[in-house]
């Protein structure tokens, strides 16, 4: 069964103007959320697309956890929803992939009011978990204030300035600075930076970092990731040759000195 992608858009509304008075301005189009729904229950998937499209909402499916996966990579979902039963990926599993690069609402369904899998989901990086049967309206909602939660931290990023010893980035202009002076960084440095930025002082795996930067489909492709960060280095280190805070963890990956 090939997947579709069910898009719906705020109709652009105008006016038409009385001459001579000048014509009314376009209404700018607004960007929809996009969920993407993972559910092998076909039946179910049908139904839950239609109240979601119904709803002013974009849906791209998945009838199996991989398929699902590789729909997230390609579409960046502001929305997941995973039925727990996927035929090669349980939920869990699924929302644990997802979380190595992806901030986005996960939403698991499931036919279990079972404590310790509802338990080991939230732990895995599940925002919500619902038991069937359960009411549309309770799913939007909940929808709704996972929404406005990443609309808020959306718009408190854009003035946020981060400083690691006299590395600086501002996520709002998206520049990068070293002791007070910018350093030009192409789209995948910045990138980089950033999450290094972001996770200072943690330790982060050679996959964590490929996923995040680079996609899911490329975490054995570290030799990327080496190149990349001995450019970081070059333009942030005093002595790229002896890095001080863009350090290699040997056999696990790359840390960022917090002091």
């Amino acid at each position: 069964m090939q997947t579709s992608l069910a898009v719906v858009l705020d109709d652009a509304t105008s006016t038409a103007p009385r001459s001579p008075a000048p014509a009314a301005p376009r209404v700018k189009r607004q960007v929809t959320p996009l969920v993407l729904l993972a559910e092998s229950d076909s039946r179910m998937r049908t139904y839950l697309r239609g109240v979601l499209c119904d709803h002013r909402m974009r849906v791209v499916e998945a009838e199996t956890g991989t398929q699902g996966l590789a729909h997230a990579t390609a579409y960046n979902p502001d929305i997941v929803i995973l039925d727990f039963g996927l035929p090669d990926l349980n939920a869990i599993a699924m929302t644990t992939k997802l979380r190595i690069w992806s901030e986005a609402p996960i939403f698991i369904l499931s036919t279990r009011e079972d404590e310790g899998q509802k338990i080991a989901a939230l732990d895995s990086g599940a925002n919500e978990y619902l038991t069937r049967p359960f009411g549309t309206g309770e799913l939007l909602a909940r929808i709704r204030v996972w929404l406005r939660h990443r609309q808020r931290a959306s718009a408190q990023s854009l003035g946020t300035v981060l400083e690691v010893g006299p590395l600086r980035i501002d996520f709002g202009k998206l520049q990068a600075f070293v002791r007070g002076h910018e350093v030009r960084l192409t789209p995948r440095q910045y990138k980089l930076f950033e999450m290094m930025m972001r996770n200072a002082g943690k330790v982060l795996s050679h996959e964590q970092i490929m996923t995040a930067v680079w996609g899911p489909s490329r975490t054995t492709a570290t030799q990327y990731l080496r190149v990349y960060m001995g450019q970081l280095r070059r333009k942030f280190e005093i002595d790229p040759a002896r890095p001080y805070y863009f350090l290699t963890e040997p056999g696990i990956g790359y840390r960022l000195r917090k002091d």
